[in-house]
């Protein structure tokens, strides 16, 4: 009798979960007798945290390419429900096939991931994002569009707004003048180009910690990013945004950048949950009061180390959460649970790329200690996005399985994004 393990998801944790599930059969011998299975809305793993930038080219990784070769099948499709207690998820499969069907499952790795939280604004709907591919493309298009010959050079067509100053808003807001000055070239137009980052924070970048301040005030000066803190949106428009304070910035183009919340799959369990909408998981990355249902990734919050800190939603942990519950769940089935891995992150570093300026690396997780600044910093961000997190892409199913494999994290905070 076969098993049945589902991931949903092709994220970071669903596809490094699937991978590391498939590892694990091989290590046990059970090949024949587990069968993996990963459910995910299209046939590609986006490289989601390189929205951001302006060449989309190389953020598309075909799943296939990396589950076929280690013998894990792919449903497309969108999980849409799950039964804890039949033991199913009802998936509503994609084009061209259509319908509603429903899986078992002998158990189950929760990775669906998180979505763009927009605020209760008017309008907001309407704004651009970089939360997915999807809503990369639509930016990128609509910059395109921007540089159209003939169109009229009317008041905020050179002009962005970002709203949020996160991560994202600051990693978007310095790659926008550059692009917004591209299109105006295309166009020949010769308006002022104009980028604009909006925080609730009183000093935009703050939230990113003290040692962060003096490389982000740098960087944005350079791009010439105008900052605004201690704002609030009251409305967006085709005209542009509107302040709580009644101030009516024109623009073209609004770029949401207000943080994720846990895909709302979450909520079919019946669990409480986190303020951002995560599922509680133990150590082993079980759900806590569900039996054979393990979490991992954005939609999971795990204890990271002894001191109580909880994994962030983002793929430096998504990654090692995937591998440890791919493998945890591998044990549970044969019967192995007193090999099952804690799971444990102690070491938390941020790098915040910052456009042509650079880039700024601190660890610790209050972002305390500054690690590099500028071109060196930079040098190591392009090696995070460009190498270190994807996946191995030559269809070898030897790297593959040897890159899923579970490592416990012991190694310094400046060495520790893998």
């Amino acid at each position: 009798m076969v098993s049945k393990i589902l991931v949903i998801g092709g994220g970071f944790a669903g596809l490094w979960a699937a991978a590391a599930a498939a590892r694990a059969r091989t290590e046990f011998g059970l090949g024949d007798r587990i069968a993996v299975t990963v459910i995910a809305p299209d046939a590609f793993h986006d490289i989601r945290v390189r929205c951001y930038e302006t060449d989309l080219s190389a953020l598309r990784v075909p799943l296939d390419d990396v589950l076929g070769p280690i013998g894990v099948d792919r449903r497309e499709g969108r999980a849409l429900d799950i039964d804890p207690v039949a033991r199913t998820v009802t998936v509503e499969s994609g084009a061209p096939s259509g319908g509603v069907d429903t899986l078992a499952y002998d158990r189950l790795i929760l990775a669906a991931g998180s979505v763009l939280r927009r605020p209760d604004i008017p309008g907001i709907d309407g704004a651009f994002d970089v939360d997915t591919f999807a809503g990369a493309q639509a930016l990128s298009a609509h910059l395109g569009r921007l540089g159209d010959a003939g169109r009229p050079d009317q008041a905020g067509r050179w002009t962005a707004v970002v709203i949020g100053g996160g991560l994202v808003g600051l990693e978007l807001a310095c790659e926008l003048p550059a692009r917004l000055a591209a299109a105006r070239s295309r166009a020949g137009g010769d308006g002022p180009v104009r980028t604009i980052l909006i925080d609730q924070a009183q000093e935009v970048g703050s939230a990113m910690g003290a040692a962060a301040l003096p490389a982000i005030r740098a960087a944005l000066s350079e791009a010439g990013v105008t900052c605004i803190g201690g704002a609030r949106v009251d409305a967006i428009d085709r005209a542009g945004v509107r302040l709580a304070d009644g101030t009516h910035l024109p623009t073209w183009t609004s770029v949401c950048a207000t943080g994720m919340q846990a895909s709302p799959l979450g909520e079919t369990l019946g669990l409480p949950r986190d303020p951002l909408g995560r599922v509680p998981v133990d150590a082993f990355l079980a759900v806590r009061g569900l039996a054979h249902i393990y979490a991992a990734g954005d939609i999971a919050s795990a204890e990271a180390d002894d001191a109580g800190h909880r994994t962030v939603m983002s793929c430096q942990h998504a990654r090692p959460m995937g591998r440890f519950a791919g493998f945890n769940a591998v044990c549970d089935l044969a019967g192995r649970t007193e090999q099952r891995l804690r799971f444990a992150a102690p070491d938390y570093v941020t790098v915040l790329d910052l456009g042509a300026w650079g880039a700024v690396y601190t660890s610790g997780w209050d972002r305390g200690t500054l690690v590099a600044a500028g071109a060196a910093a930079k040098a190591t961000k392009r090696i995070i996005n460009g190498t270190r997190i994807y996946p191995p892409l030559d269809r070898d199913a030897g790297a593959i399985l040897a890159a899923a494999a579970p490592i416990i994290q012991a190694a310094p905070a400046t060495q520790a994004v893998r």
